[in-house]
């Protein structure tokens, strides 16, 4: 499964509350690909708040048995 993720350098980003939080990534809001549009737009609301370095980066989940 791949999921995209905000990065503020080397912290996550969580929206909650119609805020922004910075966090580690367990932590962290996550958004299936074919919501690329909402994410863009929070990382355009970033920027405007202040947060350095915003960056999306993909998140790769796998499973696998124990």
């Amino acid at each position: 499964m791949e999921l995209l993720i905000l990065r503020s350098d080397k912290d996550y980003i969580r929206f909650k509350d119609n805020n922004y939080l910075t966090v580690q990534l367990d932590k962290a809001s996550v958004f299936p690909f074919d919501h690329m549009d909402v994410v863009l737009q929070h990382k355009a609301q970033l920027k405007e708040q202040g947060f350095k370095n915003i960056s999306i980066k993909k998140l790769i989940l796998t499973e696998e048995d124990l």
